[in-house]
């Protein structure tokens, strides 16, 4: 399917060839796609303005690479397995050819109900097959899909909603995880009070919750399905047509849209899956992410299966029935690839070893890591215990923005170094630079992570709003685009992420702005301000601690606290709720007005003989009271 790199000169030679001839190299990857039309031009970008086209004027459908042309060699093979939250539940396997036929019915349930293309599609599933088949059948009629994590508040679905002006939504009656069943169909319910855009709501069967349906809004996906054909020609799409919109936090309160559009994305996705994990036919791919993230967009759906691969969705938590559970699904599966996130590790790591006690593990060739960066011990237990010393570990550094992985190992050739995502993949061009935007050269160096060249998964805008786009990605330095990532560049070459520059919070592998945290518990009732940051955590990487000021003395700090808490939950989502709420009667600020982020965060960190200068603030008194009241 895709080229593979086999030998660490032969990834030198290749990476190079990629940087002197960005377009010639992806022409040559883009080949190995079925097109419709050929593409006139390879590339055509300008950073000032964040525009970028690849392969312009080119014609194809994501869904005819990711499904039709498999059909003749790999039609019986396994597509998807899809594996219960309930372990005594049995699992689902989908060959390409059942999956196909799922996807084009559930196309022409869509058409039925008045889908074209361009019109934008909220999807909020549970981790269940009809999640992946609701995204591809999007795609088949070149509808733009928006798939919505199932753990967001109502208000946060009928923001994005409203952004993108869904006319239809997808979803559930309901989802289990864990040990709870969670009520979707009924929290989209909520969100659509204020979303009249939206005309339709298509619902899965899952947890059998009792659902209220309104009539002439609302239809069940099982008696759909059993109206149409299951013969649906794909759509013609523009290599640059949008394919999918995914929100992310940004550090304004507002999410934005990410847009990703239909060539670039599934070039970049396929050529860094096959490469990356260095896949071989009929193994099992494992991807532990949600598909309400890019990880999932990327490493359980488009990238694998416009490779041709086999890939394994759960619906589960690593922790459910027990601490064993991820160990049994491989066992169970004879999964080859395992790629989950620092946290599961750090989370699993706690329970200690008992539960890796008699569970096999020797089907796994390769781990890899994502969200966050990986730190040394999780990744040596990791290695020791999952790999047992014999598997590369793959420490992939991305972003909803890249589209695909950026910086990682290739499996198995690329010399790996614990916490290290290594080099750039092929054509990644990497600059650090400082402060002002001057790049710093050699290596030894620490800077702030730029890319000065696109590549094809790069984000072509924020929607419905490119200002945003260029403010947030390519304002900060002239003509580069600007992770918001700090990073070092070690004395071989190797890079190692050091966190986030901005104001946002990296908690569990999931983004979230402090201006996002900050707008919900101020809308609390009491509260008149807030300040959130971010903190070392042990399981989640980084914890969120928030300063709180209320407009009375409290008498009953637990319940304000736990009011506080409901009201995150309610704004953004449980992922969001602060870890440590601290009560204060002033915020450290300048004269001007401007928090200094700076002394909180060391305040949140417990480093408080070193909090540095504090003349310039307004009322330096409030630093001392902070300090005697951190939690």
């Amino acid at each position: 399917m895709n080229p593979q790199i086999t030998s660490f000169q032969q990834y030198q030679e290749v990476y190079n060839q990629s940087v002197n001839d960005p377009e010639g190299f992806w022409a040559e990857v883009a080949q190995n796609f079925q097109w419709r039309k050929p593409w006139k031009k390879t590339l055509e970008w300008d950073f000032a303005t964040a525009n970028t086209k690849w392969f312009v004027g080119g014609k194809m459908n994501i869904t005819e690479n990711a499904l039709d042309r498999h059909l003749a060699t790999r039609g019986d093979q396994a597509a998807i397995i899809w594996e219960s939250n309930d372990p005594e539940e049995e699992s689902i396997t989908l060959t390409y050819k059942m999956l196909h036929q799922k996807v084009c019915q559930f196309a022409n349930v869509l058409k039925k109900h008045g889908a074209k293309k361009g019109d934008r599609i909220c999807i909020y599933m549970p981790m269940i097959p009809e999640l992946a088949i609701a995204v591809l059948a999007c795609a088949r009629i070149g509808a733009i899909h928006s798939v919505v994590f199932g753990g967001f508040s109502a208000q946060s679905i009928a923001d994005r909603i409203n952004d993108a002006q869904c006319n239809i939504v997808i979803t559930s009656d309901g989802s289990f995880r864990g040990n709870k069943e969670i009520a979707l169909k009924s929290t989209v319910d909520d969100a659509l009070i204020q979303c009249p855009s939206v005309q339709k709501v298509i619902v899965s069967t899952r947890t059998r919750t009792p659902v209220s349906m309104l009539k002439g809004r609302d239809v069940w996906w099982e008696n759909e399905v059993k109206t149409v054909s299951s013969d649906c020609p794909a759509e013609e799409m523009d290599s640059e047509d949008m394919l999918f919109i995914l929100y992310t936090s940004g550090s304004t309160g507002k999410p934005k849209g990410v847009v990703h559009t239909c060539g670039g994305y599934m070039v970049y996705a396929t050529y860094t899956f096959a490469n990356v994990f260095q896949y071989q036919p009929e193994q099992i791919h494992f991807c532990t992410a949600d598909i309400g993230w890019i990880t999932g967009h990327s490493y359980i759906v488009y990238g694998p299966l416009c490779h041709g691969a086999t890939t394994l969705m759960f619906e589960g938590i690593p922790t459910y029935p027990d601490a064993g559970r991820f160990w049994d699904v491989i066992d169970k599966h004879k999964v080859d690839i395992l790629y989950t996130a620092p946290t599961a590790i750090r989370s699993l790591m706690s329970f200690g070893n008992q539960f890796l006690e008699n569970k096999d593990l020797s089907s796994l060739k390769t781990l890899g890591s994502v969200g966050e960066p990986i730190n040394e011990e999780a990744w040596n237990w990791y290695n020791e215990n999952i790999g047992k010393g014999k598997c590369p570990i793959v420490d992939t550094w991305w972003q909803t923005e890249t589209g695909g992985m950026m910086i990682s190992p290739i499996a198995g050739i690329t010399p790996t170094k614990p916490g290290y995502a290594t080099l750039p993949l092929p054509g990644v061009q990497l600059m650090l630079v400082d402060e002002q935007g001057n790049e710093i050269l050699g290596n030894g160096v620490s800077g702030n992570l730029c890319i000065k060249f696109p590549w094809p998964g790069i984000i072509r805008t924020t929607y419905g709003d490119h200002e945003r786009c260029i403010q947030t990605y390519f304002s900060t330095y002239k003509n580069l685009y600007f992770t918001g990532d700090g990073c070092l560049r070690d004395e071989d070459g190797y890079y190692r992420i050091t966190g986030r520059v901005d104001d946002v919070i990296n908690v569990s592998g999931h983004r979230i702005g402090t201006a996002e945290v900050e707008n919900a518990i101020n809308m609390h009732l009491g509260v008149i301000e807030s300040a959130v940051v971010g903190y070392p955590h042990d399981i989640k990487g980084q914890g969120i601690y928030a300063y709180v000021i209320c407009d009375k003395d409290l008498e009953d700090k637990d319940l304000a606290r736990k009011d506080i808490l409901a009201s995150v939950t309610r704004v953004i989502g449980p992922i969001a709720k602060p870890d440590k709420i601290q009560f204060v009667s002033g915020l450290p600020k300048t004269r001007s007005g401007k928090i200094m982020r700076r002394i909180l965060r060391k305040v949140a960190e417990g480093e408080t003989s070193n909090i540095g200068d504090t003349s310039t603030l307004l009322d330096p008194s409030v630093v001392e009271e902070i300090i005697g009241g951190a939690l």
